[in-house]
């Protein structure tokens, strides 16, 4: 049985993954710290809140902590002895990093400074797995884009999150800190509340309000929340170490053709498009997964479709809010 330490367990990601592991009969603590960085008054941040609480985050040993406070990480992790630690804990959007450039630099470097001080020196430690993004290739020199590709970040969320993996990488080579890097892309699902782009069309679509769609020939690889949870878990229990790993669906969607599998779904919904440019906004496609798929037996469940299916399932059962008469 690991002892498996999740910082943002309370999180959209974390929390699933923390219902994974009390499942599968693993010790798990999950630590964050619950800052938001959307209004909490948006029409199903509560419901959404409730589900991971009452059902995804059920029997969970959960704390309170900072991540900016070393002296909080180490006290909580010489207690638990963790042998794996995945951190998560961050400030999650590339366009809240923009507006908020000081809070992304404490959230996604300091932070993760501060875990890999508070750890270094824990015996038990097997792996310690980074979440990285596919913001630090920048434009996509290719497509599916493999881990070794040109790594240009273009904006200041990629380029912090780059940091943190050289950060992870000389900190294992100083004090043998054994790593995993993780690099995701567009994950999409049920208690979102970070008005990713899937959250705003799917919630527009139940209360009835156009999908406007900026630049729709934009490509990005979708990813369901339950397939990223997993794959993170497959990485830090893998016998590969020191190693990066995109983690994604592995397929490219343009956001044009997105927009209308939720119109598949809502049949009077109206689509709206229009092309603006974003020059921050790097050119993106699908990731090569086939490493991850190799070295820690990812294998990703669930497409655009089956994804789609589940995620509009959970809204109509559990976010009255805004699906009343559907």
């Amino acid at each position: 049985m690991a002892r498996v330490l999740i910082t943002g367990g309370a999180g959209f990601i974390g929390s699933h993954m923390m219902r994974i592991l009390l499942d599968s009969g693993h010790e798990a603590l999950g630590l964050d710290f619950f800052q938001q960085y959307i209004h909490p008054l948006q029409p199903t941040f509560l419901e959404n809140m409730n589900y991971r609480f009452e059902v995804l985050l059920k029997g969970a040993q959960l704390e309170r902590v900072n991540t900016l406070s070393v002296d909080s990480m180490r006290r909580v992790i010489a207690g638990f002895k963790p042998t794996h630690v995945i951190h998560l804990a961050a400030l999650p959007l590339a366009n809240i990093a923009i507006r908020h450039p000081e809070e992304a630099f404490d959230t996604i470097i300091k932070g993760t400074m501060n875990l890999l001080e508070a750890m270094r020196d824990q015996q038990d430690l097997q792996r310690f797995v980074y979440t990285s993004s596919s913001m630090i290739y920048g434009d996509f020199e290719k497509s599916p884009m493999p881990e070794d590709g040109r790594k240009e970040p273009k904006e200041i969320y990629g380029g912090m999150k780059l940091c943190g993996e050289i950060l992870t990488k000389v900190f294992s080579q100083r004090y043998g800190v054994p790593y995993n890097i993780v690099r995701p892309s567009a994950v999409y699902g049920p208690t979102d509340n970070n008005r990713r782009v899937l959250q705003i069309f799917v919630e527009n679509a139940f209360r009835k309000l156009p999908i406007r769609v900026t630049n729709p020939e934009t490509r990005l690889d979708f990813t369901y929340v339950k397939d990223a949870a997993q794959g993170f878990l497959d990485i830090a229990f893998s016998d590969a170490k020191n190693e990066a790993f995109n983690l994604t669906r592995g397929n490219s969607t343009s956001l044009g053709e997105a927009a209308q599998a939720v119109k598949k779904r809502f049949p009077d919904l109206v689509v709206e498009e229009r092309i603006k440019s974003d020059t921050y906004r790097p050119e993106r496609g699908a990731l090569d997964v086939s490493k991850a798929k190799s070295l820690a037996g990812y294998a990703p469940k669930y497409d655009l479709d089956a994804g789609l299916d589940e995620y509009v399932e959970y809204m109509r059962r559990y976010n009255h809010s805004i699906t009343e008469g559907q």
